[in-house]
């Protein structure tokens, strides 16, 4: 593993508050929080409920791109801009691994009818490290 991936994959693993974008039907960019983790591939999840706006935009087009890392404006940490192809995943594997505590105020356990995970696999993954103007930049095919 790279130097630089490994410290992606280090940045990028524990559950973490993300802006997640994706496109509307008009074409438009569409931004919310999520929660994400990611594993040693780089394959970030994230819960949704299969009837939210995000879980329709995502099936009409899967080009995401989403950002994280800071945590607060007093902590300019290195932080992350991710491009990626996402999809909608309801099998009882994924929706297990993904299970957390947090999501039981959202969903009545993890074979909830309603509960997805959206995968998003990387193609690009930009490391921003303050006060450098220029990210480092891993490209994955």
């Amino acid at each position: 593993m790279s130097e630089l991936k490994s410290r992606i994959t280090k940045g990028l693993r524990p559950l973490q508050l993300a802006s997640l974008a994706s496109i509307t039907t008009d074409g438009l960019p569409w931004t919310r929080y999520v929660m994400i983790g990611g594993d040693e591939e780089l394959v970030l999840r994230c819960a949704t409920h299969l009837g939210a706006r995000k879980a329709e935009q995502i099936r009409q087009n899967p080009e995401v791109h989403l950002t994280c890392g800071v945590l607060s404006p007093l902590d300019m940490r290195p932080y992350f801009q991710v491009q990626g192809k996402a999809e909608i995943v309801t099998d009882a594997a994924t929706k297990d691994a993904f299970w957390n505590p947090s999501l039981e105020s959202i969903f009545n356990g993890a074979d909830d009818p309603n509960y997805g995970v959206v995968v998003i696999r990387p193609y690009r993954i930009e490391l921003w490290t303050p006060p450098e103007m220029q990210p480092e930049v891993l490209e994955m095919g």
